[in-house]
Order: C-alpha cells, then structure tokens, then sequence
C-alpha cells in the first residue's frame, strides 16, 4: 500500500483491479518481453529477502548494516513501478498480480522489520507499553494495507502511510529515546486513520517534478547521514528534515484546498 518517499511506493504492477477477468497469458509479447516482466517481478521480491536482512541484522546489532538496508528497500520501492511500466508487465504477465505482492513486500520492510529494528535497539519502552507500542503500527498497518480505498484515485495515500521504515530510521540516526519514539508511533497511528491525502510522490501530478527532486536530494541525504553514524552533522540533518515538513506539509495543504473546492463546488451546485 504504502510507496517510497523517493518515487513513494511506486506499485510495481499497480495490476488488474479487483474482480476484473485476467487472461491466462500475454499473447503478442516477445518471450524478452516476458522475461523482463519477470526480472521486475523479482526485483521486487528481493525487498522481501531485504525485508529478512533488516530483522538479522537487527538481532545482531548489526545498526549500520540495517540502515543501509531500509535505504536499499526504499531505493527497490521507488523504482519498481518505473520498470514494471516501461515492460508492460500488467500485459505480459497479466496472470500475476504484481500489486498483491508489493503490498506483501512492503509490509515486511516498511512496516514489520523497522518495528523489530526499534525493539532490539531499545528504542521501546520497557514492560507492557513497549509491547503495546510495538503492537500498534503493525495492527494499524495491516487495516491499511487492506483498504480498497488506501490509494485514491488522483493517486495519493489516504492516511498516514505506514513509514514505519523512516520512524525507526530517524530515532536511530537522531538517538531519539523509548519517550519520544513511543510518541511518535502513538500519533502516526492514529493519522493512519485520518483522512489526509498524502502525496503520492511519483504518480500525484500537482508538484511531481518538485516532488521527485526533493525525494532524491532526500534520499542522497539520508545516504550521508548513515556514512556520519553516530554522529551526524546538523546540516545534513536539517536538509533531510526540510523534505519530510515539506511532504507533510503540502499533504495537508492539498487536503485541506480540495476540500475548500469541493465545498464551494457543492454550494455553486446546490445554488444553482
């Protein structure tokens, strides 16, 4: 469900809609074709090994190792959807939903792993409220993730999107304690069920070529930021930080615009 803040969770296949007739083959593509269908397919799944990767070197406190892993699968997320599209795998693989599996893939490395990374590095509280805490991204996520409506048809996240990845990114990089993380996980549970419009990064039309700059400069920052691990210079810190207000911020703005023009289209309407 949830996309890539750098091409934000850009559906590999975003495939055939529930319900719809699917063929059993695609007739008129070359066997390459196919096959570089394939190879997307794969590419995807491989963040689903990552997935497996972050949780071990969670537990062996391998911390630097996991990063550059949660990095890797945003990376992988963000740029699935451009290689399915440019192989027409909803047309030569149209038997395989490739969406189903993105959904699969992201929930392990967005969700469940960052959630383990947390646990390991003591970034949960002790006893009973820590479990709790754990607990509620992971139920949250998963009443997302089966949304028919998690994606709106003007392509942007309804509710907040599961970056569960980028929480347990920044309380490490930050040294953010068990008070502050168990905060955060606590409100950004509660905006999953919030009817905001996130950005969409690589699919929402309105600001996409500014979208997909500051998600690259974004994501290049955050690169330099586990090289500076554990101590990260404040400027690299900020420039990182400026794209997550601003992502939250343009979210809020579009929803609350488009609900203005919503309104005053069903004044003007109801007027008439």
């Amino acid at each position: 469900m949830c996309g890539s803040l750098v091409a934000v969770h850009d559906d590999p296949a975003d495939q055939t809609a529930p319900g719809a007739v699917r063929a059993t083959d695609g007739p008129g593509h070359s066997r390459g074709m196919r096959l570089a269908g394939a190879a997307v397919h794969l590419y995807t799944a491989s963040g689903s090994v990552l997935g497996l990767l972050i949780v071990l070197a969670a537990f062996d406190g391998a911390v630097e190792t996991a990063l550059w892993l949660i990095l890797a699968t945003l990376f992988i997320d963000g740029t699935d959807g451009m290689l399915a599209r440019a192989a027409r795998v909803k047309e030569t693989i149209p038997w395989f939903d490739g969406a189903r599996m993105d959904d699969i893939v992201d929930y392990l490395t967005y969700v469940f792993a960052p959630i383990v990374l947390l646990w390991t590095t003591d970034r949960l509280p002790g006893g009973a409220l820590g479990w709790v805490l754990a607990a509620l991204p992971l139920l949250a996520s998963c009443y997302q993730f089966c949304r028919v409506d998690a994606k709106t048809e003007d392509h942007y996240f309804l509710g907040f999107p599961s970056y569960w990845n980028v929480v347990a990114f920044y309380a490490i990089i930050l040294g953010i304690g068990p008070t502050g993380v168990g905060i955060a996980l606590a409100v950004l549970t509660v905006l999953v069920f919030v009817p905001i419009k996130y950005v969409y990064p690589s699919r929402t039309k309105l600001l996409r070529g500014v979208n997909l700059g500051l998600a690259t400069v974004w994501l290049v920052a955050c690169a330099v930021l586990i090289v500076q691990y554990p101590d990260p210079h404040w400027l690299v810190v900020a420039v990182s930080l400026v794209y997550l207000a601003y992502y939250f911020g343009v979210s809020i703005w579009l929803t609350v615009s488009g609900a203005r023009r919503r309104g005053s289209a069903e004044r003007i309407e109801t007027a008439g």
